[in-house]
């Protein structure tokens, strides 16, 4: 099974980075409250991007990349992924810890 690494918007407009081999229990998990500790909290989450990697390693190391964008690069990968060249609509320049 091939390995994803993907974007949540959050409920209060902060994004939070992942990775998973099983996108859709993953999103399921997050999406009732059993996923990860910061989007608990901040519920509804959205699926805004996602890429397929070739491995968990090429994930991890995706994720960390993706991790240490700004705000504003990580909409731009976003709005790429979309068709659009960015998101203006999204809420502040608040981001997760490590998200």
């Amino acid at each position: 099974m091939g390995w994803t690494v993907y974007i949540l918007r959050c409920g209060d407009g902060t994004l939070y980075t992942g990775c998973t081999n099983d996108l859709p229990r993953r999103l399921e998990a997050h999406r009732s409250g059993r996923g990860a500790k910061y989007t608990r909290s901040r519920l509804p989450v959205e699926l805004v991007y996602r890429e397929e990697t070739a491995d968990k390693s090429a994930a991890l190391r995706r994720e960390a990349a993706i991790k240490r964008l700004d705000r504003r690069k990580k909409l731009a990968l976003i709005g790429k992924k979309e068709g659009r060249d960015g998101d203006s609509t999204a809420a502040g320049d608040r981001q997760p810890p490590g998200g």
